[in-house]
């Protein structure tokens, strides 16, 4: 197997067992990058000198005997709204264009801490919303590669690292992860820092990755959960082991969601999500079939009203002197922002606490929820990133979510299944997600 090709936790012990060098590994990478990336479009800042200095620094440490971190020598790309000091932070925006942050968000120090590699910045949306990037999906270059994560995404698919940073709002992890044949992971909200990363929405922004496994989702929530106090909903709850027992999990009790999700599906989303129903069955899962609450009627519209006003308020120093700066469909997001009166705000916030509330309960009635992870196979538009329907209700209500993928629609494309889990119950989404990855068998990668 290519060093490129390899997981972050089959890198972590092969690392540290002296099997594969961080300098050839990294070379590996580098080689690809410069193979893909001039026609995918996955970076917006890369110094590969700089890369390989941190590599060999990695090798010499490890030769040394020095206590290494549990990502010791993994290189790992970053979406380009964490900052990163002395590295370039623009949000791939022509406002932030010269902007070079002088600390590290919360979650990049503590991956420096656990001795990975900030291999580059990946592209985004433009402050990670709606606008699309010029990101190419490796699998079809005429279909949208999802966002805002796009270049996290196509950099992990396309195996030019092993696994990204994201960050979502509404869609912004699991969209392009599932777009793209792989594993998309949200924890709940509150439970890994966002101090350091711009802003979309205080209420809704949620950090998460993009990687090709379970078990690596897993890794890194290992590192990177934990309390925060720069971060103002930043949990206490003491961290769980998400590792030891993610492969003992059986017989699990799925919560099927057939009114609005299944509903909105295309046939071949549908039939997709039928065969793997099928599956987990004769795998010895149990399904029961539940129902959406009626909260659910006003919560995307709130959503997107609440994430149009907080981002106008994060914006507006910039926006007021900056307008023509900013791509079309974030410059309409937050004028709209900027016309909601405070008591339409007010409404759709005490809404949200209702819809959290039901959402809640749903969620405790089986051992995990699930829904196709998208309504169709990514779009043949490249005027858009895709439909966000399907992930933004959890965003919206803060529960942990994981996409894994189901296989390939009649043209090609990649599709997946989403679960849902309880409010802090990664460590149980994480092993039924790992039972359902075992049980399915489905490992893509797009022709390139």
């Amino acid at each position: 197997m290519e060093l490129f090709e390899l997981s972050v936790s089959e890198l972590v012990t092969n690392i540290k067992n002296n099997s594969v060098s961080s300098v050839e590994l990294m070379r590996a990478l580098l080689d690809r990058i410069n193979l893909l990336e001039p026609s995918l479009k996955a970076w917006v800042h890369l110094d590969q000198d700089q890369a390989m200095i941190e590599a060999k620094s990695k090798e010499k440490q490890l030769k040394s005997g020095e206590a290494l971190g549990p990502l010791h020598g993994v290189p790992i790309g970053v979406k380009d709204i964490y900052y990163t000091a002395g590295i370039p932070t623009t949000a791939c925006s022509r406002v932030l264009a010269d902007f070079i942050p002088d600390y590290d968000a919360t979650i990049v120090a503590t991956l420096k801490r656990a001795g990975a590699i900030i291999l580059g910045k990946t592209v985004t949306t433009e402050f990670a919303c709606a606008d699309p990037s010029p990101t190419i999906n490796p699998w079809n270059a005429k279909h949208t590669p999802g966002g805002s994560s796009s270049g996290s995404a196509v950099a992990v698919a396309s195996r030019m690292c092993p696994v990204a940073l994201g960050s979502q709002t509404v869609g912004s992890v699991l969209r392009p992860a599932s777009y793209n044949g792989l594993v998309g992971f949200k924890p709940t909200l509150g439970r890994v820092s966002r101090y350091g990363v711009i802003p979309v929405s205080w209420t809704l922004d949620t950090m998460g990755w993009i990687s090709r496994t379970v078990q690596d989702a897993a890794l890194l929530l290992q590192v990177l959960a934990g309390t925060d106090p720069r971060d103002p909903v930043s949990l206490k709850e003491p961290v769980p082991d998400y590792l030891s027992n993610i492969s003992k999990y059986s017989q699990p009790k799925f919560g099927v969601l057939r009114n609005f999700f299944y509903d909105q599906a295309d046939e071949q989303t549908k039939n997709n999500f039928d065969d793997i129903l099928e599956s987990f069955k004769k795998s010895g899962a149990q399904v029961i079939d539940l129902s959406i609450p009626d909260s659910m009627q006003t919560a995307i519209a709130d959503q997107q009203l609440i994430m149009s006003v907080e981002g106008a308020a994060f914006h507006e120093p910039m926006f007021n002197g900056q307008k023509d700066m900013y791509q079309p469909k974030l410059r309409e997001m937050l004028e709209k922002g900027l016309r909601v009166t405070g008591i339409e705000y007010s409404k759709a916030k005490e809404r949200r606490l209702e819809f959290v509330r039901e959402m809640e309960n749903l969620a405790e009635q089986a051992d995990v929820l699930i829904t196709p992870s998208t309504p169709t196979p990514a779009l043949a538009d490249l005027s858009n990133t895709g439909n966000t329907a399907f992930q933004g209700p959890w965003t919206y209500c803060g529960l942990p979510t994981i996409t894994i993928p189901s296989g390939l629609s009649t043209t090609g494309l990649p599709l997946g299944v989403q679960l849902i889990g309880p409010a802090l119950a990664e460590a149980k989404l994480l092993q039924i997600a790992s039972w359902c990855e075992n049980t399915l068998d489905i490992h893509l990668k797009p022709p390139l």
